[in-house]
C-alpha cells in the first residue's frame, strides 16, 4: 500500500483498531475518504486527498505547522471513526472533550 505515500498507514490502523482483514479495511478507508480502491493505491491521488483532509504527508512541507503530526492523528481518528491512543491521551491531558 505504501504507508503515508498512499493509504497503507490508514488501512493498518483499521486492521489493528477494528480487527479487519486487509480487503475489508481497504474498502472501509476508500469509502471514508471518498475514493475507489485504485485511487487508494495511487500516490498522486492520495497525496492530494491526504493534504486536503489534513491526514499527514510523507514529505515535510517547508511552511508546515510544528504540530502537524498530532493534528494529522486527530484528523485520521475523526475521518476513520477510530480511537487512537495518543489522541485520546492528548485530549485527556489537555482537558478536551470529544465534541
Amino acid at each position: 500500500m505504501g504507508g503515508v505515500r498512499t493509504a497503507g498507514d490508514l488501512v493498518m490502523r483499521l486492521q489493528l483498531a477494528k480487527k479487519m482483514k486487509i480487503n475489508e479495511a481497504k474498502a472501509y478507508v476508500a469509502e471514508k475518504l471518498g475514493v475507489n480502491l485504485e485511487e487508494l493505491c495511487d500516490v498522486v491521488t492520495m497525496s492530494e486527498k491526504r493534504e486536503e483532509m489534513g491526514l499527514g504527508l510523507a514529505h515535510v512541507e517547508p511552511c508546515a505547522e510544528a504540530n502537524a503530526g498530532m493534528a494529522a492523528k486527530f484528523q485520521i481518528a475523526k475521518a476513520l471513526n477510530i480511537k487512537i491512543n495518543s489522541v485520546e491521551r492528548f485530549k485527556e491531558r489537555a482537558g478536551l472533550s470529544d465534541d
